[in-house]
This record gives structure tokens, sequence and C-alpha cells, in this order.
């Protein structure tokens, strides 16, 4: 799929192209100017992207135990959304570069608030109040942003150039901003791994067990921050792949969530470049599709078989 990442586009590169922007690369020459400094970092960007929204889809649906929890519901992409507009309006920010860094601190401060809203109580966070908080969130950060671009028509453009979904325009320095946080994003959800077993039984047993519900709750929400919240400002809000995948996981591998997290890894990122592609190829020369738009024309559909195929209670 990465081959045919670097190969396939509005204008089609031979193989023997590819080779030479890598072993013997002419500056002078168009084509592997594209590939080297404009596809190789796309594709990057997509598998580790990719594997990020996977992860952080999976472990999301663990640790709430909601077979329908994805970036949306714990208010995510609506606090990356809210960022980006506050960045653009109060301080006049248009990079790509600069969306990274605003998209993934509003993320973080969305699921920080969601937790600790949920956190209040006897019981602590539990799936439906993590479910309840992130809903109320995300429909108070979507107000704010909404009120903002409707006064402001900068912001609007601007922020739909981001929330569209895209790997378009993202090269090299926006993959090594978002790097670091996806590796040890990955790295504490490889560790959760075990836990999220524990908690798929219930609270109660994963306490009979001797595990520590918070601890692990808190360590798992880490991770989609990292994950997730890198993910969604590098690309934008990425529809339906964080949701669908994890479900594709389980239908292959069953609830092991050391074997759902492995799975997504690899397929995320063959399905979001595989939409990438697509997006590439559906429109007419020196123009493209999407992948956000790709994934959500093909993933709505793709949910239904699912659903309609597989008792979602099981999934």
């Amino acid at each position: 799929m990465s081959l045919a990442s670097l190969v396939l586009g509005s204008r089609a590169v031979d193989l023997s192209t590819v080779i030479d922007a890598f072993t013997n690369f002419d500056p002078s020459s168009t084509p592997e100017t594209v590939v080297r400094h404009m596809r190789v970092p796309r594709t990057l960007l997509g598998l580790l992207v990719g594997a990020a929204l996977g992860l952080s889809g999976a472990l999301l649906q663990g640790v709430t135990r909601n077979p329908l929890a994805d970036p949306g519901i714990m208010g995510i992409n609506a606090g990356a959304a809210a960022a980006v507009v506050l960045g653009i309006t109060a301080f006049g920010i248009e990079s790509v570069g600069g969306y990274v860094w605003l998209a993934f601190v509003g993320a973080g401060i969305a699921t920080v608030v969601v937790y600790s809203v949920a956190s209040f109580g006897r019981e602590g966070a539990t799936p439906v109040k993590l479910a309840l908080a992130g809903a109320a969130v995300t429909a108070a950060l979507t107000s704010v942003t909404t009120a903002v671009i409707m006064s402001d028509v900068r912001a609007l453009n601007q922020l739909r150039f981001w929330q569209v979904g895209s790997l378009a325009g993202r090269y090299l320095p926006v993959f090594w901003q978002v790097l670091p946080f996806i590796l040890v994003g990955i790295v504490l959800a490889v560790g959760a791994a075990h836990a999220l077993n524990g908690l798929a039984l219930g609270d109660d047993t994963a306490r009979s067990l001797g595990q520590n519900v918070g601890r692990t709750r808190a360590v798992v929400f880490v991770a989609v921050i990292l994950l997730c919240g890198a993910g969604t400002a590098a690309c934008g809000p990425i529809v339906f792949i964080g949701l669908v995948v994890p479900h594709l996981a389980r239908m292959i591998c069953g609830p092991n969530y050391r074997w759902i997290l492995a799975y997504c890894i690899v397929l995320t990122p063959l399905v979001f470049l595989a939409a990438d592609i697509v997006g590439r190829l559906v429109m007419p020369t020196d123009s493209e599709l999407e992948v956000g738009i790709v994934l959500g024309v093909l993933g709505a559909p793709a949910f239904v078989l699912l659903v309609r195929y597989k008792n979602l209670a099981e999934l």
C-alpha cells in the first residue's frame, strides 16, 4: 500500500522514477521531486496517523465499554477545532504547522475536562458518565466554535481547510512534529492492553483481580490524548476510521485487546492510505478528493454492514 501511495495519484509515476528518487535523485526532475518531497511525507504521515487513530478508537471503546466510542464522543475533535479557531482569530495563525500545536493542545484540554467532570462522584469515571460528559463538552465547544466562525469569514475559510480532514499539504515538518507524541502514545497503549481486558469484564471484576481501575483509565486517556490529539492535529478530524477498524479487528481476532491493538496498528494505516489513494484517483487530473471525505462516504455503509451482519453488542 505504501508503494501504491508513492506511484498512484492525479499524475501517475512509474516505479523506476520512484526508485531513482531515492537512489539517484535529480532535483530538476518534476516527478522525482513530487515523489521525494510530497508523496513520501504524505505516505509516512498516513501510516503514522492511521495507526494512531486506529489505536485511539480501540482504546476509547475499551475504556468506556462503548462500541460506538470514537474521538468525537470524548470532545477531542471539538476541542481541537475550538483551539484552531482561537488561534486563527486571536493570533492570526494560518499555517498547517501552527494548527498542529493548537489542535493538539485543544484536544488534550478537552479530554482532560471530560475525564475530570466524569470523575466527580463516588463511583468515579464510569463509562456512562464519560459518555455524558463527552457529549456535553462537545456540544459546548461546538457552539462556541460555530459562534466564532459565523462572525469571522477568515476563520471560517481557514477552519474549513483543516477540518475537512486531509493528507494533502502535510509535509515532513508536520510528520516530525507529531511523531514523538504518537510513539509515546503507542507505547502506553500497548502497555495498557492487559488492563483493558480486565476492564472489559466490568469495574468490580477488574478490582477483584487487583487492578487499579482509576489509574488504568487515567493511563489510557493519556494515551488517547497523545494518539488522537496528535493525529487530529496533523490531518484534521478524520471520521469513522477509529470507529470501524477496531470492530474489524475484533471480528478477526476476538475480544483480546492485545491482539485488537496489534491488528489496529496494521489495518488502520492500510485503510487510511487506501482511502487517500482513492481520493486521488476518482477526481480529474490536478485535483483530488480529501481523505476525510472518502472515509466518510465509505465508512458509513461499512459500519451499517457491520451492524447488519454482526450483533453490535458482540463487537
